[in-house]
């Protein structure tokens, strides 16, 4: 029996391609004491593994040249060498990109396939819907009667917070998304009150129409212009949760910081970024309040999947590229 696993082969300059990863196939693992051997049946790609790839300092160590990349994903236990798991325990752990991997239980969460489609946990009840939850909800301090916006909408975390934003009193709720069904989607199936193109005109014009009154709550996910433009559409005391910018991953360049910065002075805006690592005291509230939420269907949430470890490199190449809706997720 042989595992594959996904290698970074070359640190990308620029936009990634496939040239930048190896697909090798090799020996299953055997497990030792205290170990358990899990077979992959789902991986998450996620945008911050771009920053990964790079050697550029960050909060996460990056990949290496030549061995696995990881990330989130979920197994089937097939053999173990650890008390407390058994043979068919389903675990949530963070050696995903490859087919099999030997876990340390310690470092894995093991999963009730009753409760909930065991994918969830690598979206909208795992990292994605912590982000989102925590981003919002502690981070900018949304209020009943907010108005929210939220770029990259319709990806797995902005989905969330236009969603819970709702859920939570927002007076009103915006979105950006990069085609014309994923604005369908953001105002007829998670019930935005308005979205936009951000590829139709300019972000700060449609976030002008969209947003008369201006906005209290940006939840910025892309930066660039997005963010210029939420600052220009920001009411006094607005507050900015900065989870990502997708849109400056791929830059060879340094970016310009946000040419309207200096109205941070007269609107007296805080903008403040954030790891959901730093958020897992929330962890039991928001398991709390959203589980019900997903189990009665009051919050939607959206996978896009592709099929096969081989596929995987693809898949993030497309989740870059903004060809997902809602989380991407390799089911093996």
């Amino acid at each position: 029996m042989t595992a594959t696993e996904v290698r970074l082969a070359s640190r990308p300059e620029g936009a990634p391609s496939a040239d930048n990863f190896d697909i090798v196939d090799v020996e299953v693992p055997s497990p030792g004491p205290g170990r358990v051997l899990v077979r992959n049946t789902w991986l998450s790609v996620d945008p911050y593994m771009r920053g990964r790839m790079s050697t550029a300092k960050s909060y996460v160590a990056p990949f290496e040249v030549g061995a696995v990349m990881d990330g989130g994903a979920i197994g089937e236990v097939i053999e173990s060498h650890a008390d407390g798991v058994e043979v068919g325990d389903v675990l949530l752990h963070g050696l995903g990109w490859r087919t099999h991997a030997v876990l340390n239980p310690a470092h894995a969460v093991k999963l009730d396939p009753e409760a909930a489609p065991v994918q969830a946990h690598l979206s909208v009840l795992g990292m994605p819907g912590l982000t989102a939850y925590a981003g919002l909800f502690d981070v900018a301090g949304m209020r009943e009667g907010d108005t929210v916006f939220v770029s990259g909408a319709a990806g797995a975390v902005g989905s969330l917070v236009g969603q819970l934003a709702k859920l939570r009193g927002a007076k009103r709720v915006i979105g950006s998304a990069g085609s014309a069904e994923k604005v369908r989607w953001l105002r007829d199936d998670l019930g935005f009150d308005a979205a936009f193109n951000y590829k139709d005109e300019p972000v700060r014009d449609q976030l002008r129409e969209a947003a008369p009154d201006g906005v209290d709550v940006y939840f910025d996910n892309v930066g660039g212009e997005h963010l210029e433009a939420a600052i220009a559409a920001l009411n006094l005391h607005g507050r900015i949760a900065v989870c990502g910018m997708i849109s400056q991953y791929n830059g060879t360049e340094p970016t310009p910081a946000p040419r309207n910065l200096a109205q941070i002075i007269a609107k007296r805006f805080t903008m403040r970024g954030f790891l959901v690592a730093d958020h897992e005291h929330l962890r039991p509230a928001f398991l709390d309040e959203v589980a019900p939420l997903v189990r009665d269907g009051r919050l939607v949430y959206s996978e896009t999947v592709v099929d096969g470890i081989r596929q995987a490199p693809q898949a993030f190449l497309d989740l870059l590229a903004g060809g997902n809706t809602g989380k991407m997720l390799v089911r093996l």
